[in-house]
Formats: C-alpha cells, sequence, structure tokens
C-alpha cells in the first residue's frame, strides 16, 4: 500500500508540476501564445518577455509554488524524506516535460513543451527547507547581475542547494536525501539549458544586468565617437 501511495504522490507531483502557468498568464494578460515567442519557454523569464514585468513575476511565484507545494504534500502523506525530496523533483519534470503541452514536432514524433525548471528547482528547495529562500534569493541575484547571464543563474540554484542541503546534513540537520533533491535538479536543469550553454560557447547567449549596461555604454559611446569622426 504505501508503494501504491508514494507512486500516487510522484504523479500528483508530476501533474501539478505540468500546469503551464506561464502560458495561462501570458494568454489572459496579452492573448499571447507564449510557446511563439523567444525561446518559447512557459517559464517566468519569457513570459516577462512576452507580457512583461508583470507577468514573470507572476508565473514566478506560481512556479515556486507549485514545486514547494509538491513537498507540503508529500509530508502530509508520508514520513519517507525520500519522498519528500522526489516530489518537487517529480514537479520539475512535470514544469519542463507538460503533458498538458504534448504536440508533435517538426519531425513528426510526440515532444512535450515547457519551461527550464528554475523557479520549480528553487520552490522544491524552499519547499524542503524554507530559509533556503533567504540565501538563495540574494546570491542568486548578485550571480545574474553581476556574472549577466540568466541560465548561468538559474544552473546555481542547483548547485546552492547541493551545497545548502549538503552542510545541513552534515551537521545532522536535514536528511541526505535533500542533497539528491539539489543533485537531480542540477541534472534536469542543465538538460534543459543545453541551448543556453551552447549560445554561451558561441558567445551568442542574452545578457543582462552590469556587463549588459556596460556593453551598452560602451557601444553608445563608440556609435558617439563614429559620429563624431564623420562630422
Amino acid at each position: 500500500m504505501s508503494i501504491l501511495i508514494d507512486l500516487g504522490l510522484m504523479l500528483a507531483a508530476y501533474l501539478f508540476g505540468s500546469i503551464p502557468f506561464g502560458l495561462i498568464i501570458v494568454k489572459l494578460i496579452s492573448g499571447k501564445d507564449v510557446r511563439q515567442v523567444e525561446s518559447g519557454r512557459t517559464g517566468g523569464t519569457n513570459a516577462m518577455r512576452a507580457a512583461g514585468f508583470g507577468a514573470g513575476l507572476f508565473t514566478a511565484i506560481l512556479d515556486i509554488f507549485k514545486a514547494a507545494s509538491t513537498v507540503w504534500l508529500a509530508r502530509a502523506a508520508t514520513a519517507n524524506p525520500w519522498i519528500h525530496a522526489l516530489a518537487p523533483v517529480a514537479a520539475i519534470v512535470g514544469h519542463n516535460y507538460s503533458i498538458f503541452l504534448a504536440e508533435r514536432g517538426p519531425n513528426g514524433r510526440l515532444r512535450l513543451r515547457g519551461g527550464a525548471g528554475g523557479a520549480a528547482a528553487f520552490g522544491g528547495a524552499v519547499g524542503l527547507w524554507p530559509p533556503a529562500a533567504l540565501i538563495m534569493f540574494p546570491i542568486g541575484f548578485l550571480i545574474w547581475f553581476g556574472v549577466g547571464y540568466a541560465s548561468i543563474t538559474t544552473l546555481s540554484i542547483g548547485v546552492m542547494a547541493i551545497v545548502i542541503f549538503g552542510v545541513r546534513a552534515a551537521l545532522g540537520l536535514s536528511p541526505w536525501a535533500n542533497v539528491l533533491y539539489g543533485v537531480l535538479a542540477e541534472i534536469l536543469l542543465l538538460w534543459a539549458l543545453r541551448p543556453n550553454l551552447k549560445r554561451l560557447k558561441e558567445g551568442t547567449e542574452r545578457m543582462h544586468g552590469l556587463r549588459a549596461m556596460i556593453r551598452k555604454r560602451r557601444q553608445a559611446r563608440q556609435t558617439a565617437d563614429a559620429a563624431e569622426a564623420h562630422k
């Protein structure tokens, strides 16, 4: 019976993670299909590109909540810490490969659309240990602003989860199952962000934060100098 309960929890976590909040919110606000915008993903970053900051923020909050809530559900149903850790992993899988966004690809094969899993991975960590948000959010912002790439910021979420839960497990403050969560979350993030990693290697990834500001000012200065030289 316990095995059936655990499987049911995993299925429920996957289905809840599969809810494409970005698609719904962007559709309600702008009428657009977020899958037809930029990266085609349904997460907060692409929702912001499609329908503005508010849409992106609301999407991210709901994606965080849906992953965190799977931990709360698992804890209410079982005392097994491994299920507590695997439930948000299932939610990330659902977010990245939503059964509600199944479609035929260009080659005719069935594929599942979704996001990259950053907000869901953050939510899973917060569900497992709420104070993690006080560590991960400011560090994530500094990485985003300083390094300048949203993809690197997303990948840092899994790394931070591994470090935070690894330290806590070593101190006897949380189960080692939570470290497994961080490892699996990072693997899923790496797999989802393969196109971004390719663009990073090619030097064509979109830049944000301080480096983007510096580059924009440099380009403006170069344009002004060129215009002055032609006078």
